[in-house]
């Protein structure tokens, strides 16, 4: 018995698989490309850390 609920079609699922694929590999090689400087990764967690704190407060007020 076959329990898929998807309605495309072979092709459509390999296109779509293509198409991601393309995009993929676009935004992962303008990520090596771009010269701008890295961001530590520390400096990324703490900017998190600090925004999830922030909305956690922001819906505690609410």
């Amino acid at each position: 018995m076959d329990t898929s609920f998807s309605s495309a079609t072979p092709a459509d699922t390999e296109e779509q698989a293509d198409s991601y694929d393309r995009w993929f590999r676009a935004k992962v090689q303008a990520a090596l490309d771009d010269p701008r400087p890295g961001i530590p990764h520390d400096e990324v967690m703490a900017e998190m850390r600090a925004l999830i704190e922030s909305k956690r407060k922001k819906g505690d007020a609410d």
